[in-house]
């Protein structure tokens, strides 16, 4: 079974307009609400594929209460801790082109109490090597190096870890040895340090993380495919989209694709592509509703050579070449 912790979920309603355009009364073509949060989103991708998955994360107020609601009618496996405050909500707007614009709350400030309870709630029930995905935003007042706390518990435990969060919390993890960590370009960029304009820059920024103790990176890259940079060298792909609805929660059934394949003992090119194949599917539903079986098109997948030509890693990024 896999065991996600997320620390700040959140109601995720999404509105789909044809024209986003500030300062006018827009009428919605369509309304979708549905559990959200990084690791929420990865074991609903899991458990809609078949793979085994429990949620761990805080629940708070009126809104925490519609949450599990919510999971519990898609039969999610969650376990809960119950803390002050409320549960936040977040708001997506949807164009008919693909284009989204994000309104994040920032969620209830969880304690000392709280954040034990929760990593206690995950390794109670992971098996020995088993998976603990750490995911998304830090809740107000909690200290930028608790995901490295976290790791290094886990650890403890016998547990892998895989992280997916950005910022001060992604670098300041690094430390603590993850064993898979899944930042996009720009959260790449910023932990590194560099502008990414090539997969070579792509490479070269997962390579600097990896020395400052990540053990493989996985990189989402958009409508630029993907990179996994690890000690057996670097694999690539790419996916594609005909009709793109929303980019809401591809990356959490990106990793979820990944990380179910990893369960099955699957190599690291077909691990790859797993994962572009269920982030593809993502980002042809609606709000953040995760892929099932029929909804994943793994011809829509292709990988690159196992050895990237240095013509091929110089061919400059479509969203800043």
């Amino acid at each position: 079974m896999i065991i996600t912790v997320t620390l700040n979920p959140s109601l995720d309603r999404t509105v789909e307009v044809d024209d986003l355009v500030r300062g006018e009364v827009l009428r919605a073509r369509g309304v979708h609400l549905h559990p959200g949060g990084k690791g929420v989103n990865v074991t609903r991708a899991l458990l809609a594929n078949g793979v085994a998955s429990r949620a761990v994360l805080p629940v708070a107020g009126a809104e925490g209460d519609q949450l599990v609601g919510l999971l519990v009618a898609e039969a999610v496996d969650v376990a809960t801790v119950p803390v002050a405050g409320r549960t936040r909500s977040n708001v997506t707007i949807a164009e008919a082109d693909g284009t989204v614009t994000k309104l994040n709350e920032p969620g209830p400030a969880l304690d000392t109490a709280d954040l034990d309870r929760l990593l206690d709630g995950a390794l109670a029930a992971v098996e020995p090597h088993g998976w603990v995905v750490l995911c998304g935003s830090l809740p107000p007042g909690v200290a930028t190096d608790h995901y490295a706390a976290m790791t290094r518990r886990a650890h403890q435990a016998g547990a892998r870890v895989a992280l997916d969060t950005s910022g001060p919390a992604l670098v300041e993890a690094l430390a603590a040895g993850p064993d898979l960590i899944k930042p996009n370009a720009e959260e790449l960029a910023e932990a590194a340090g560099m502008t990414l304009a090539s997969r070579a820059d792509v490479v070269e920024a997962a390579q600097r993380l990896r020395q400052l103790g990540a053990a493989r990176v996985l990189v989402s890259l958009g409508g630029d495919g993907a990179l996994l940079v690890a000690d057996e060298g670097v694999v690539a792909g790419e996916s594609h989209v005909a009709a793109p609805r929303s980019t809401v929660g591809a990356g959490d059934a990106f990793l979820a694709g990944f990380l179910a394949a990893e369960a099955t003992g699957a190599p690291a090119r077909a691990a790859l592509a797993q994962a572009l194949a269920w982030g593809a599917a993502a980002v042809t539903l609606p709000g953040s509703q995760m892929p099932g079986p029929h909804d994943i098109d793994h011809g829509a997948v292709r990988l690159l050579p196992d050895v990237l030509s240095d013509e091929r890693l110089a061919e400059p990024l479509a969203a800043t070449g």
